[in-house]
């Protein structure tokens, strides 16, 4: 098994461990480090040769390996900055894991109005994009605007759920007024 695989099972073990833990108020989703397939893969749409030419696909290896580097950068290392770059030289800032990782970015760097953007490019690649929906949320609650935040928690609700680690984490923001993500 691959120490991403390892990590991956005991986050999720932590996770279910937090989720039904009654004393634990504060819940937040893991994020994953592997891209969820963008939503124009999932419709039955033909493919578009000059999509497929692009510099790193999102199936490519090496997309995958600098979304993973770009992921630790952000995650591990917490250097914003440094991940946003990484991200874009991807050259896929239109899939919606790409594009909230920068929005996610720049909230941590403080530029709520980038932030902002990125992630309503997130949510045009994807309007299912429930990570997103999350994060964005949360930027909501950073901003006090309790009323969106509350939308995109019934939102998050209507796509994944009330047990979903991304539902608990925005209602627990809602509630306490902290962001952990």
């Amino acid at each position: 098994m691959s120490n991403s695989t390892i990590r991956q099972i005991s986050l999720a073990f932590l996770l279910s461990a937090f989720v039904t833990a009654p004393s634990i108020t504060l819940v937040q989703a893991a994020p994953s480090d592997t891209p969820s397939p963008p939503a124009s893969d999932t419709k039955s749409k033909p493919k578009d040769k000059k999509k497929d030419d692009r510099k790193s696909s999102i199936d490519s290896p090496a997309f995958l390996q600098g979304y993973r580097a770009a992921y630790a950068t952000i995650y591990e290392r917490s250097q914003y900055a440094a991940a946003i770059d990484q991200l874009k030289a991807l050259g896929q800032d239109d899939r919606a894991d790409v594009a909230n990782l920068i929005g996610y970015s720049y909230r941590k760097l403080g530029n709520y109005e980038l932030a902002s953007v990125w992630y309503e490019r997130a949510l045009k690649a994807d309007p299912n994009h429930v990570r997103t929906w999350q994060y964005y949320g949360l930027w909501q609650v950073e901003q006090g605007n309790r009323e969106q935040a509350k939308h995109h928690l019934a939102r998050i609700e209507a796509l994944a759920g009330r047990d979903s680690a991304e539902y608990q984490s925005l209602a627990s923001a809602l509630t306490t007024g902290r962001t952990s993500y």
